[in-house]
């Protein structure tokens, strides 16, 4: 069983930056940020394997960046020109083999850290 705990969302104007963290209690193949707005179906933001390979959705590309510290088993998410459109709960997410950008394919789940972009 892998534990996830998120941090770091918050409240921003456009433009703004922000960073999430997402400590792990244990080892997994891949892991990810998601994220869900109000009536709209969780969507993947990034992803990056054991072996640092990374993925993002064409919305992000550019502005943010994910990143693991393997010694602190810590994922990362810098988010950069923020945008309102960015405003959702955001979730990390592990997975123990492939690595989607597809929400079923992970099985543990953090509780969600909430960033609010105001224009």
């Amino acid at each position: 069983q892998v534990q996830l705990v998120e941090s770091g969302g918050g409240s921003v104007q456009a433009g703004g930056s922000l960073r999430l963290s997402c400590a792990a209690s244990g080892y997994t193949y891949c892991m990810g940020w998601f994220r869900q707005a109000p009536g709209k179906a969780r969507e993947g933001v990034a992803t990056t394997t054991s072996a640092g390979l990374s993925s993002y959705a064409d919305s992000v590309k550019g502005r943010f960046t994910i990143s693991k510290d393997n010694a602190k088993n810590t994922l990362y998410l810098q988010m950069n020109s923020l945008k309102p459109e960015d405003t959702a709960m955001y979730y990390c997410a592990a997975a123990t083999s492939l690595c989607p950008m597809r929400a079923s394919s992970y099985v543990y789940w953090g509780q969600g850290t909430q960033v609010t972009v105001s224009s």
